[in-house]
């Protein structure tokens, strides 16, 4: 297994803490929006994805097997030791989300770090969340609204974790924020093709020259 450097620690790390204090306040959302999903409980899927940022953002930073996890899991920790309303179920929330982006990534061995690759992180978080959460919260819920509340979670999953979190990585990466990171070495090698294309198309030919 490749073995971490201690900027890839660091980096999981930051953003598995950064992640774990905002975790305290997006929770409050289900208690906000709580009379606006009593007829209709499957809704609160729609907020799954921000979730499993942590883990899809380390995956497309770091790169390496294991960031997403440990980095989901010490946002889920973080949050549950702050005062998290889910209390330990937070720490198995965490081990599910982290588990499915890894997943998605060990899949393509660790090779593949596309927009498509990010979605199907998001998905497969998705997917185990929600069998943990019919599991742990809501065995009472109809099948139908499980089911409807899995849409719900797969959707989420694919945009705001999937889609938002490749875009995000993209814009660090674009700012040069990660340049010590292997998207950010990624990023300065294309600007660098890039611009030697642009050079080579410009640059004046022997036979443009014959011309003039």
């Amino acid at each position: 297994m490749t073995r971490f450097r201690t900027v890839d620690l660091l980096v999981t790390v930051t953003i598995g803490a950064a992640f774990g204090v905002a975790f305290l306040g997006y929770g409050q959302l289900y208690t906000l929006i709580g009379p606006l999903t009593t007829a209709f409980k499957p809704a609160e899927g729609l907020l799954a994805g921000v979730w499993f940022l942590p883990a899809l953002l380390a995956a497309l930073i770091v790169r390496k097997p294991g960031a997403a996890l440990l980095a989901e899991m010490i946002a889920a920790v973080l949050s549950m030791l702050l005062g998290s309303q889910w209390g330990w179920g937070t720490a198995i929330s965490g081990l599910m989300q982290g588990g499915g982006v890894e997943l998605a990534f060990l899949l393509f061995r660790y090779r593949r770090f596309t927009l498509p690759v990010a979605i199907l992180g998001g998905l497969f978080s998705a997917v185990l969340e929600w069998g943990w959460e019919k599991f742990a919260y809501y065995q009472e819920m109809s099948w139908a609204f499980s089911f409807a509340m899995l849409g719900f979670f797969l959707l989420s999953g694919a945009l705001l974790c999937g889609v938002l979190g490749w875009a995000a990585t993209r814009a660090l990466a674009a700012t040069g924020a990660l340049d010590a990171m292997p998207v950010g070495r990624e990023r300065a090698q294309q600007a660098r093709a890039t611009a030697t294309g642009s050079a080579a198309h410009s640059a004046p030919t022997a036979k443009d020259d014959a011309r003039a």
